[in-house]
């Protein structure tokens, strides 16, 4: 099985790129697999650094707000979607790949469309609930678009085949034991809170939390894992210690970076953070009520997106950045913790909707599109 990959810009679309060339090299040993990338991305360093090789192809994003820069930057931009399409046929020549799957970012598009032109069978990966314009404009040339959740389904041309399959999670997120992550956290019995904004960070969620922190450790009935992110790490810590709030210590710890996530996910009692795609899969296979502050800085709104997904479902509260302020999350934190069955309600919510297979799932499309073209997965 030769295996074309294809996704990137940032990890929501690499990581499920990963762990489905993961899952193919665990059920096929033999399998090719060659990942295609966008040149200077953060996927030329992820990829090679989990054991695949990479090729690049010099492909831009088009810039949606207008502008008198943007517009010189989407003129660049549609000349490397024209070039980065006959490096793409290149690669796919010299490959020669029995099927190629993408997981968005506009690197995806140049690369799957001349694929399915050149009649290799063509699978998309969703990890949002909301496809972004690639994955949309990729649904009409694609065997079958894999969605991660139901919601996706409504936004996607209804001509083409829909399946849903998931997010591949990565270990410890499905039936996590909260007793021995909360002994291996030295955690005493009080209720944790789980809070992060991502990996570099976000500035409005690290200051909201700040006041939150202030409040609780006053109060003293809460314990925090609080996750500040690489940029915003030692703002945070200055400024709490102004408040008078120890770092580690007295149920409240600050992170610069969370690396054990589903450790902490599995010791929470309530997480507060962004929404972004593996977010949507994590919740709900750990099984735990969320507040979500989705970001406004992403494109087509789409973690927005995935936290109506979960707030439809009675899993999670969502309050957008615009209303988002000391008081609004403290009220919002106490609105559950004061519910016990509230809150374990909401828990539950979300972990009826996990699917806890992504990985079974994805493989089996693509066996069955490798058999419907004719191609066996074991030669």
């Amino acid at each position: 099985m030769r295996v074309l990959m294809t996704g990137g810009g940032t990890a929501g679309h690499i990581n499920p790129a990963l762990a489905i060339a993961g899952k193919i090299k665990k059920e096929n040993p033999d399998a090719q697999i060659l990942f295609v990338g966008a040149k200077g991305r953060m996927e030329t360093r992820l990829v090679p650094g989990a054991g695949f090789p990479i090729e690049t192809v010099d492909v831009r994003g088009f810039q949606r707000r207008l502008s008198v820069r943007n517009v010189g930057r989407n003129v660049s931009a549609a000349f490397h979607a024209v070039t980065s399409g006959a490096e793409a046929s290149r690669i796919i020549k010299r490959f020669r790949p029995d099927i190629a799957i993408g997981t968005g970012g506009y690197v995806s598009g140049p690369v799957l469309r001349r694929a399915a032109k050149m009649g290799v069978p063509v699978l998309v990966h969703e990890s949002n609930a909301f496809p972004g314009v690639t994955v949309k404009m990729l649904a009409k040339c694609a065997d079958a678009v894999l969605i991660a959740d139901e919601a996706a389904r409504r936004y996607l041309p209804e001509d083409c085949r829909v399946v849903v399959t998931g997010n591949p999670l990565g270990p410890g997120f499905v039936d996590p034991d909260r007793e021995k992550a909360r002994r291996e956290l030295s955690l005493d019995s009080r209720p944790l809170i789980l809070s992060y904004g991502g990996s570099l960070g976000a500035d409005r969620i690290n200051s909201v939390m700040a006041e939150v922190l202030e409040r609780s450790h006053r109060e003293g009935e809460l314990q925090h894992i609080h996750g500040a992110g690489r940029g915003g790490y030692e703002k945070m810590c200055r400024g709490l210690k102004e408040r008078g709030v120890p770092l580690d210590g007295e149920g409240i710890r600050v992170r610069e970076y969370i690396d054990d996530m589903s450790r902490c996910m599995a010791a929470a009692d309530l997480v507060i953070c962004r929404c972004g795609a593996m977010t949507l899969s994590e919740l709900p296979a750990a099984g735990k009520p969320s507040i979500l502050i989705p970001s406004p800085n992403v494109a087509e709104n789409h973690q927005y997106h995935n936290a109506m997904a979960l707030v439809k479902k009675g899993a999670a509260l969502c309050i957008e950045e615009k209303e988002l302020t000391g008081d609004a999350l403290w009220e919002a934190i106490h609105s559950l913790m004061d519910d016990e069955g509230r809150l374990c309600q909401m828990g539950e919510n979300a972990r009826r909707s996990a699917i806890t297979d992504a990985d079974d799932r994805i493989y089996a499309v693509v066996s069955q599109t490798l058999e419907e073209h004719g191609v066996s997965g074991k030669h």
